[in-house]
C-alpha cells in the first residue's frame, strides 16, 4: 500500500524526492517506486523540495560565471539585456565570442512577428556579427544603418554592414548614404535636408533597437585607421576629454557627450533614446576597457555583449 507522508515527516520526505531527482538523476515514476508512493505524490514532493529552497542548485560550467556577472553588471548599470561570453585567454581576437553572441541577439529580434525598426551601427565586430547571421526572412521589418557607408574620398566604407546585412536578411534596408564625419556643421544641415538622409533620420530616431559598436581613441582607433579623422585632431579631442565613440558620436569619460565642434560634423543618425529603444554595445578587449565603461556610465548604451573579463574589469571599476 502506498503511504502518505504526514505533516511530520513530510519536509523529510520532500529532501529525500529531491536528493533522488536532482543529484542521483532519478526519475520521478523510479522515486516514486523507491519511496513507495504515487507519481504524482513523488512530483509534489519534488517541487516542494525546491519550494522550501531544502535544494540549492549548482550550475558547475564556465557559463555560470558569465551568468552571475551579466546579472551584476545590469544591476550595476540598470541595463535592460547583458549577454556575457567566456574569455579565451589564448586567443587574440577581438570578435571571437561577442559576434556570435551578437548574431543571435539580432536573430532574437529579427524573429519577432511584429514589425520593428533596428538600426545598425558599423565597424570590425559587427560586420563579423552580421557574418553570422542565417538567411532569413522578415519583410515586416526594416533596418537602418546609424552610419553612413561612403568614405571621405567617396568610396565605400568597407566595414559597414548594412548591405552585408541586406544579403543575409530579406526586409527593407535603409542605408545612410554619407560619410561618418562632414566638414562643418553646415554642410551635415545641408545634407541631412536631403530626402533619402531624413528618411534614415526619423527611422533611426524610432527604432526599437540598436546594435552598435563601441570605439577606443587613440592614433590607432577605427576612425583614424579608416581615414575619417586625421591623427593630430584625434589627439586634441582626447586633450579635450574624449573617451570614446559610437557611430562618430564623441562622449567623455562619463560618457557626456562632448559640446566642441567634432559632434556638430557627424553625420550619423543619433542614436535612438534609451529610454524607448535598447540600444546594445558589442565590444570587448582591455583597449574597448574605458570606453565601455564611459558609455556605460552615461547610459549612451542600455544594454551589452561582452566577454568575461571585460565585465570583470567594469564590475571593480
Amino acid at each position: 500500500m502506498a503511504r502518505r507522508p504526514d505533516g511530520n515527516n513530510r519536509l523529510d520526505d520532500a529532501a529525500r524526492a529531491g536528493w533522488l531527482y536532482y543529484v542521483a538523476g532519478r526519475t520521478q515514476d523510479e522515486i516514486a517506486s523507491s519511496m513507495g508512493i504515487s507519481r504524482q505524490s513523488a512530483q509534489r514532493l519534488v517541487s516542494l523540495a525546491m519550494a522550501e529552497r531544502l535544494i540549492k542548485v549548482r550550475l558547475d560550467h564556465p557559463i555560470a560565471a558569465c551568468l552571475e556577472l551579466g546579472l551584476r553588471l545590469k544591476e550595476k548599470f540598470d541595463l535592460r539585456q547583458v549577454d556575457i561570453v567566456p574569455s579565451d585567454p589564448g586567443s587574440s581576437s577581438t570578435t571571437v565570442g561577442i559576434a556570435e553572441a551578437g548574431a543571435a541577439e539580432i536573430e532574437r529580434w529579427l524573429k519577432s512577428a511584429e514589425p520593428i525598426i533596428l538600426a545598425i551601427g558599423t565597424g570590425r565586430t559587427l560586420k563579423a556579427a552580421i557574418d553570422q547571421l542565417p538567411a532569413m526572412e522578415c519583410p515586416q521589418h526594416r533596418i537602418v544603418s546609424l552610419t553612413g557607408n561612403i568614405g571621405l574620398d567617396g568610396s565605400a566604407a568597407y566595414y559597414n554592414v548594412i548591405f552585408s546585412m541586406a544579403d543575409a536578411v530579406k526586409a527593407r534596408h535603409f542605408p545612410m548614404p554619407l560619410p561618418v564625419l562632414v566638414s562643418s556643421p553646415e554642410e551635415r544641415a545641408l545634407l541631412h535636408n536631403q530626402a533619402l538622409v531624413k528618411s534614415a533620420l526619423q527611422l533611426g530616431s524610432e527604432a526599437n533597437v540598436a546594435f552598435v559598436g563601441v570605439g577606443e581613441l587613440g592614433q590607432d582607433a577605427p576612425l583614424c585607421e579608416d581615414g575619417f579623422l586625421a591623427r593630430d585632431e584625434m589627439m586634441r579631442l582626447m586633450d579635450e576629454g574624449a573617451a570614446g565613440e559610437i557611430c562618430g558620436w564623441m562622449f567623455d569619460r562619463d560618457g557626456q557627450m562632448l559640446s566642441g565642434s567634432i559632434n556638430k560634423r557627424v553625420a550619423s543618425v543619433p542614436l535612438p533614446s534609451r529610454d524607448s529603444a535598447t540600444v546594445i554595445g558589442i565590444a570587448k578587449g582591455q583597449r574597448k576597457y574605458f570606453a565601455l565603461r564611459a558609455a556605460l556610465k552615461g547610459r549612451v548604451i542600455n544594454g551589452l555583449i561582452t566577454d568575461e573579463s571585460t565585465a570583470e574589469f567594469l564590475l571593480a571599476n
